[in-house]
């Protein structure tokens, strides 16, 4: 067992507490938001030294941006800050990454063993690695990235197409996935969008994704040592039943709670249950265990979401005080509007900006009226797919950066033909969607 310190181990309990707190808060009887980002936030200031420098100086910046826009926003431009929530941001996000972590309780077997199943390695381990993704990720969202890179993982550390296999994968199921946390995101700032339009060029634009994937790591990498997800069936069944048991709490159970949620509390309940048959005291050990070593490991991860959390509504605020409300950007919302507001957005996750960010600001300085809705929907859906890929403070590249260590700029580095590419495609597909829904 890995030796903590009592430091760690308290932030471990912490951690612990703070997902709890999300659990009962999903029941609507506490509304327990601020208990979750305080904890969580309380957990991290315990790790702080611990968590690798580069993370540690990246988190501590982008920690200070967002103090400082909302201090401006407040002082300068006498904007309302809700000074008690400003920790919310992206803890709702590191939950249930805190949530997934149980998965690795399912099982007995500690420890790295090889996955099972042929391994493929090549073109056809690298685009099954990208199908794995992209399909179990339309549903599991990002815990599909640790489901799938922790199983990688267990051949060996993860090489750099790996992870870009992983990032594109998850990324381009946002340009059609109706359970993605970018379709929710469209849909509550243009609620009159037409689904089956934004459907009928998102999947082909996702399944182009896939082929340039294929493609281009192929001939830019050496991938006869490259091993790739497998999809037999035993490589499949712990998250094929994890996606059934989400759709069956989505549809019937529990059909207000996000996907997201579901995922954060479906996990560890799993766990509990699985862990549960061979008796309590196990159950307990198991639970202890994961609770003081695993939980504290996760500082990076959780340090840089928390960060960026924070970032985000400081900008978000210090934008909304200075333009106000009353201000226009465009006098109608067309084909040449989502295409610059897609450049601007892409762009903007170049900088560091997560494209949620983007597309709130877009929508609070636009006014959209029938068709509109489905264009700025599409063109906030086809910015948040490659803005996710290419930005080094998306989910998915602090996901990796904080699990694996992959650097988030390299990713970004790697990463530029291909939004490039996918760009050109997706300027493409909002005309024609343009067009046709006009």
């Amino acid at each position: 067992m890995q030796e903590t310190t009592s430091q760690q181990r308290l932030a471990g309990v912490l951690i612990l507490f703070g997902l709890i707190a999300q659990i009962i808060g999903f029941t609507g009887f506490l509304h327990t938001a601020h208990a979750v980002s305080y904890l969580l936030w309380l957990a991290v200031a315990l790790l702080w030294r611990d968590i690798p420098k580069r993370s540690r100086i990246q988190a501590g910046i982008l920690m200070g941006l967002g103090l400082l826009m909302l201090l401006v926003a407040r002082v300068v431009y006498d904007a309302e800050v809700d000074w008690p929530a400003m920790l919310q941001g992206n803890a709702f996000v590191a939950a249930m990454l805190v949530g997934v972590s149980f998965i690795t309780l399912v099982g007995k077997q500690q420890g790295r063993k090889k996955a099972p199943g042929k391994k493929l390695t090549g073109y056809g381990g690298i685009l099954r690695t990208w199908l794995g993704v992209h399909f179990l990720g339309t549903i599991l969202n990002m815990s599909t990235i640790i489901m799938v890179g922790d199983r990688l993982a267990r051949s060996g550390p993860l090489s750099m197409p790996q992870f870009l296999a992983l990032n594109r994968g998850l990324s381009s199921a946002a340009t059609w996935s109706p359970f993605f946390a970018s379709m929710g995101i469209v849909i509550a700032l243009a609620p009159e969008m037409q689904y089956s339009y934004v459907a009928m060029f998102g999947l082909p634009l996702a399944l182009l994704s896939g082929l340039l994937t294929t493609l281009e790591l192929g001939r830019r990498f050496d991938l006869r040592e490259v091993y790739g997800f497998s999809l037999a069936p035993s490589s499949l069944l712990m998250p094929g039943i994890m996606a059934l048991l989400v759709m069956v709490f989505h549809f019937w159970l529990t059909p207000r709670l996000s996907i997201v949620g579901i995922i954060t509390f479906l996990i560890p309940m799993v766990a509990l249950l699985y862990n549960l048959r061979d008796g309590p005291r196990y159950t307990f050990r198991r639970i202890r265990q994961h609770t003081t070593t695993r939980l504290p490991a996760m500082r990076g991860e959780i340090s840089l979401f928390l960060a960026a959390g924070l970032l985000t509504l400081g900008l978000s605020t210090l934008v909304a005080s200075i333009a106000g409300n009353d201000w226009t950007l465009f006098a109608s919302f067309g084909a040449a509007q989502g295409m610059i507001s897609f450049l601007a957005i892409v762009l903007s996750a170049l900088a560091g900006l997560h494209p949620i960010i983007g597309i709130s600001v877009l929508a609070s300085m636009v006014s959209l009226q029938g068709s509109e809705h489905t264009l700025f929907a599409f063109a906030g859906l086809c910015s948040w797919a490659i803005g996710t890929s290419v930005g080094p403070l998306s989910g998915i590249n602090l996901s990796l950066q904080g699990r694996y260590g992959v650097s988030g700029y390299r990713m970004m580095k790697n990463n530029l033909f291909y939004a490039g590419v996918m760009s050109l495609l997706s300027l493409a597909s909002i005309a024609g969607l343009s067009y046709l829904v006009n």
